[in-house]
């Protein structure tokens, strides 16, 4: 496709490419401009789709007009068109520029516990009070943003843009799109069983949106999250029902999620506005005084946050418990549950400024990382670091030494020896670095690559290069013992990719099934050496979301690239993958979830369960509800010489299921 901007042509390739969503691809053209070309209805994400490609053809020549009618002077976090992409004739538009954005994240992840913990909650306010100012703003300019979802709401310190502007409602051209999760279900056909536009956004619809994001942004939790289990069958119905009738988080019998943050944390005010909007059908302009006077607090006795003028959690007289630190192999009091036997093994509940941020299992050898007041420890009480918590940061542990990566920046502690550090490519924010016991492996300037040295030493250009990957910050890399997996997406170009992770060489002919939509988010787990090489798997995890419903997809590969399963499912599905996708887990670093061979297992509120590879598919197989005390839906799973460990926040626990 040849593009032309002010009459010159502009090339564009896969190694520009910086985003790719359902109906347009997003190209940096210099430091200050990207490019939003628009799928045409022969794009290869739409072959074999007739309806898709209709409805690429209708959304192109809709943009004929509107892009050349739309509205100038809206606010300034808004990121409008600039100039318009068109044909060698100047006549047809396919597309156009815009401000480039760098350092952003999505305002989905701060709706994830995991990524929020190292984000103040009062920072959170802050960011909505400008997006507060800045959608009141578009709607005195008579523009509705109606598709409003929290993937086109970019977030940089607490200043959040407004992107996809081209899908704006404005004077003659309505917004068809929608996203189930902040859709007004008074705009949806009441009869149906799942959210279903029927009339026209309107800036009550824009203003419902918000409270949604605002809500789950708060509390981890949107309106109608939870699990719904009426004792009656005859009120039962699919989750994606619940909406239209207002069956909500607060109603009694649903089970709010575990990682959830409780609702009384909330102030008063504002927990009673969000039940007037989900509950009773209340609509109008979020009043901007419940921004302005919530204030959140850290309580010095517990250690929870909230908007209250007295901490909830807590009563006089009530004191700080003392952490316990134990060795796995220490003696500690056991509790019995049912088939489950948990034993103790750190306990940091109680004690405020203090979280698990990472942990391992190496050849049975359980190690942590803890951050507690401003200082980072290791497992047996060293302090390697000094400081706060940062979002976005990637560590890692190979036996005495700490590796820990932010912002294309790998440091390496060990002992008292110097810090080393090396250079790697980004992924979004995150640094594309990974290890296993023996090397460190990283991405620069297009190539994979390892480490030489066994001692975890990097002297200078110790580096062996395993093979090539598109450069730019287009591939993401995961380890296992034996063997690793990366891919790439960047434009129409998508390539999967496996290695040995002692011997140079990739095989980029793996096959992954094919995903329309916007990447969310991808993670990947392995599972221990096997006796037999061929036992050795990955399981890769991949959330997208297209036409605003997030999909959930599962593909399990051995060494050689052969996928030996692959599992789909979406949002509003009753299937485990669901479960999985829908919890706070979704942005755990490393993968949550522990491998074993062709079976794989994983927390939930109910408790763990194990899905097993049979027979080219992937199925439920046991549910351990005596598990359920336990853990949650955000608890990491590690292989222990007994049973697992489960980590949580401020706990560390050893389970044998009998």
């Amino acid at each position: 496709m040849e593009i032309y901007v002010n009459h010159k042509r502009v090339r564009i390739s896969a190694k520009n490419a910086i985003g790719k969503g359902g109906e347009a691809d997003v190209f940096k053209l210099n430091r200050h401009t990207a490019l939003k070309v628009f799928k045409p209805p022969d794009h290869p994400d739409f072959v074999g789709m007739p309806e898709a490609q209709q409805a690429a053809g209708d959304r192109l020549d809709q943009h004929q007009q509107k892009l050349r009618q739309f509205p100038q002077a809206l606010p300034s976090r808004v990121i409008s068109p600039q100039k318009l992409a068109t044909d060698k004739q100047g006549q047809r538009i396919l597309g156009y520029t815009m401000p480039l954005l760098k350092d952003m994240e999505v305002l989905l992840k701060y709706g994830d516990r995991t990524f929020r913990r190292a984000i103040a909650t009062q920072t959170v306010v802050q960011i909505f009070q400008d997006l507060h100012q800045t959608l009141t703003q578009l709607h005195q300019t008579q523009v509705v943003i109606g598709d409003f979802n929290d993937l086109n709401v970019l977030v940089n310190g607490t200043e959040a843009y407004v992107i996809d502007a081209d899908s704006f409602q404005f004077g003659a051209f309505p917004c068809s799109m929608f996203t189930a999760r902040f859709v007004d279900p008074l705009l949806c056909d009441d009869q149906a069983h799942q959210l279903i536009l029927q009339q026209k956004h309107t800036p009550n619809s824009d203003w419902y949106a918000f409270t949604v994001m605002l809500m789950q942004c708060l509390l981890f939790v949107d309106p109608y999250g939870g699990i719904y289990k009426p004792k009656e069958a005859s009120q039962r119905l699919p989750h994606s029902a619940r909406p239209l009738h207002r069956i909500t988080v607060f109603h009694p019998e649903v089970r709010y999620p575990k990682p959830a943050l409780p609702y009384d944390r909330l102030s008063d005010d504002l927990l009673h506005h969000f039940h007037r909007v989900f509950e009773q059908d209340w609509r109008g302009e979020f009043p901007r005084s419940l921004l302005d006077t919530l204030h959140w607090t850290t309580c010095t006795t517990c250690g929870i946050d909230h908007a209250r003028p007295q901490c909830p959690n807590c009563t006089p007289g009530s004191t700080t418990r003392s952490p316990t630190r134990t060795s796995p192999s220490g003696l500690q009091t056991e509790i019995m549950q049912g088939q489950v036997t948990v034993t103790p093994i750190l306990n940091l509940e109680g004690l405020p400024d203090t979280l698990i941020v990472y942990a391992t299992a190496e050849a049975g050898h359980l190690r942590w990382i803890v951050w507690e007041q401003g200082q980072f420890k290791r497992e047996d009480g060293v302090v390697i670091l000094e400081g706060s918590l940062q979002p976005n940061v990637r560590w890692r542990i190979q036996g005495q030494t700490t590796l820990i990566g932010q912002q294309g920046q790998v440091v390496s502690l060990q002992n008292q020896a110097l810090p080393q550090r090396f250079t790697t490519e980004r992924y979004g924010q995150s640094t594309q670095f990974d290890a296993n016991t023996t090397h460190r492996y990283w991405i620069s300037q297009g190539q994979l690559l390892r480490d030489t040295s066994l001692n975890h030493t990097l002297a200078h250009n110790s580096s062996t290069v395993i093979g090539s990957v598109l450069p730019g910050g287009h591939t993401q890399i995961w380890i296992g013992e034996t063997f690793g997996f990366g891919f790439y997406r960047a434009g129409d170009l998508t390539r999967a990719f496996v290695f040995d992770t002692h011997r140079p060489g990739i095989n980029d002919q793996v096959t992954l099934p094919p995903w329309r939509g916007q990447l969310i988010y991808a993670t990947c787990t392995f599972n221990p050496p096997a006796k037999e090489r061929n036992g050795d798997r990955a399981w890769l995890f991949l959330t997208t979301q297209d036409q605003g419903m997030l999909n959930y997809h599962c593909v399990v590969l051995a060494p050689d690239g052969r996928v030996m399963a692959i599992a789909h499912a979406h949002q509003d599905q009753e299937h485990w993958l669901t479960h999985l996708g829908q919890s706070n887990s979704i942005f755990l670093d490393p993968c949550p979830y522990c491998a074993v061979g062709d079976f794989l297992l994983a927390a939930t509120d109910a408790g763990i369960i194990r899905i097993d590879l049979q027979n080219g598919h992937l199925h439920q197989t046991k549910t351990f509800p005596d598990t359920e005390p336990f853990v949650n839906a955000t608890s990491r799973l590690l292989p222990a010489p007994s049973g697992l460990y489960v980590i949580n926040n401020q706990t560390i626990q050893q389970v044998q299921i009998k």
